[in-house]
């Protein structure tokens, strides 16, 4: 909190150049400062619950990649940069750029198959492996990598500037 690490800065851009361990300070500073509110990052079956809104097609809005403009910003429409947040349609339940504009951090883990992972969406923060997981496309992104489906792994004091986060707040 008091800096923005950004590598785009201005009203309503997403905040990106951060890594998953500097989200982590920032969520704790948050909770710190709120009295009655609790915030965190989504589990990765959470991101895309909500990233599908209750589909199972490949986006959001069904399969025609040639809507993707209408929902998100993202390599064909960017201009090379992320835009402000909110301008393109939201999903079926409200929730804006869930497709593109930066990567988000997650709070899971990375395995390379979803084998042993918990079912009831909770963060899988077993295993071995140092690397977390990031959701969806960016700014910069062909219409492959921003299906609700997409995945990277990245180390966790890795920051990009196609890399962000969103958080929930528990109620």
């Amino acid at each position: 909190m008091g800096n923005n690490p950004s590598n785009f800065k201005g009203d309503n851009l997403p905040v990106e150049r951060v890594s998953w361990n500097d989200v982590q300070d920032f969520i704790r500073k948050l909770n710190e400062k709120e009295v009655m509110d609790i915030y965190r990052l989504p589990s990765e079956a959470e991101w895309e619950y909500a990233c599908r809104a209750g589909t199972t097609t490949i986006y959001s809005f069904g399969n025609d990649k040639s809507r993707l403009g209408d929902y998100v910003w993202y390599g064909e429409n960017s201009g090379d940069k992320t835009q402000p947040v909110g301008l393109k349609s939201p999903n079926l339940w409200g929730l804006y750029d869930m497709h593109g504009n930066v990567l988000e951090w997650v709070q899971d883990k990375y395995h390379d198959s979803y084998d042993d992972a918990p079912i009831n969406g909770d963060a899988w923060e077993s295993g071995d492996s140092s690397d977390r997981v990031i959701r969806c496309g960016a700014w910069f992104d062909s219409t492959t990598k921003c299906r609700s489906a997409n995945r990277y792994k990245r180390d966790a004091d890795e920051y990009r500037y196609n890399l962000g986060f969103r958080l929930l707040k528990e109620t």
